[in-house]
């Protein structure tokens, strides 16, 4: 059942305060006030966690906007909560809303690591760098029991095959072992995303991620232990958290950061429904004025798919953060850029027919 904007709760810990209909389900319901006693609505809800067995685990990606071809997502939905997550809408193809469906009804890959070495094992397979974590984020909550996330990493370090993760959790020091056994053949790249250094803000942006403080921590062990990690500000959002860019560069660079990026907001399909109601609660004084600077970066629009505006805008105020960016990066001596080069000199392919699984 999808919620009416007037049927508005909030969940502790979630992002999301509805469940809109995904786009693709024909027939929807609402609620109404029949006059009837009616319990009282729960102050928090429960994650579900179910099986999704995939008959391949590598997608390929051809957009231009991203600096990768191959990517690996452990997980669908994410319980971090994130409420600007632009992964939100890939809910509707399961007949699930975007909002708090995505934060609470999660799928994981339960065949991950054998699907993995499968794949790796095929003659016409050519070796890539994979990225983990393009979507939903690899260390949420349920790693830690499922651990699908460090079962990928194992298969990629006996291969020798180069690795970039992206994450605001700081569950990823757990495979530290992985990480640097698979950087002393330069495979990996690590990218931890921090939206705010305010634990305030973040508390309401992204309920369940790390703190602002463990993420950078994030940054300081893993770059210590010789790991090139580098820092996402992403995203930034038109009077929310842009003000923070230079802060949040300085503090990656601070931290050990090799590299930075930025992402602007993205509002696709059913987020813009999501981040409105959002804004309309945290920041009502605000919320038209953070939409129209939105609209002005997007030629009139609250969202752009177009490929090479659709991660930076465009109009003065996008090439305004786009000048802050760079002059931030200079200042602190970090590459502007998403990647660093990884070998794929390494690889050894794993014998066909592994059988590795999970054993869930």
């Amino acid at each position: 059942m999808a919620d009416s904007p007037q049927d508005r709760t909030r969940y502790s810990g979630r992002g999301a305060l509805t469940n809109p209909q995904p786009r693709f389900m024909r027939h929807g319901s609402e609620r109404f006030d029949d006059g009837w006693y009616q319990q009282e609505v729960p102050a928090s809800i429960a994650t579900q966690v179910r099986p999704e067995h995939a008959r391949s685990i590598i997608s390929h990606n051809d957009s231009p906007d991203i600096p990768f071809e191959q990517s690996i997502n452990p997980y669908r939905g994410c319980e971090h909560g994130c409420v600007y997550c632009y992964a939100r809408p890939s809910h509707a193809y399961v007949d699930l809303s975007p909002g708090i469906d995505f934060e609470t009804k999660i799928f994981y890959k339960a065949d991950a690591a054998r699907l993995l070495e499968q794949e790796l094992s095929m003659r016409s397979y050519v070796v890539k760098p994979i990225t983990i974590g393009a979507n939903t984020d690899p260390y949420q909550p349920i790693e830690r029991e499922l651990r699908v996330t460090r079962s990928l990493l194992e298969v990629l370090e006996r291969t020798r095959h180069p690795v970039s993760l992206v994450t605001k959790g700081s569950m990823i020091l757990r495979d530290l072992d992985l990480l640097t056994s698979l950087s002393r053949d330069g495979l990996v790249n690590v990218f931890v995303s921090i939206t705010t250094l305010d634990p305030d803000l973040k508390r309401v942006l992204d309920p369940r991620a790390a703190a602002p403080a463990a993420r950078l921590r994030v940054v300081r062990e893993l770059s210590a232990a010789g790991i090139p990690t580098g820092v996402l500000a992403a995203p930034m959002i038109p009077a929310i958290n842009d003000s923070e860019l230079e802060r949040i560069v300085a503090a990656a660079a601070a931290a050990g950061a090799f590299r930075a990026g930025y992402v602007l907001l993205r509002l696709p399909h059913e987020l813009k429904i999501i981040f409105r109601q959002w804004l309309d609660e945290h920041f009502p004084e605000r919320a038209e004025h953070v939409m129209s600077l939105v609209r002005d970066t997007r030629d009139g629009r609250e969202n752009d798919p177009r490929f090479g505006s659709r991660m930076r805008g465009s109009g003065p105020w996008a090439q305004l953060l786009k000048d802050r960016f760079a002059l931030a990066c200079k200042r602190h001596g970090l590459t502007a850029s998403r990647e660093r080069e990884l070998s794929c000199a390494h690889f050894q392919p794993p014998a066909s027919g592994g059988q590795l699984s999970l054993g869930i």
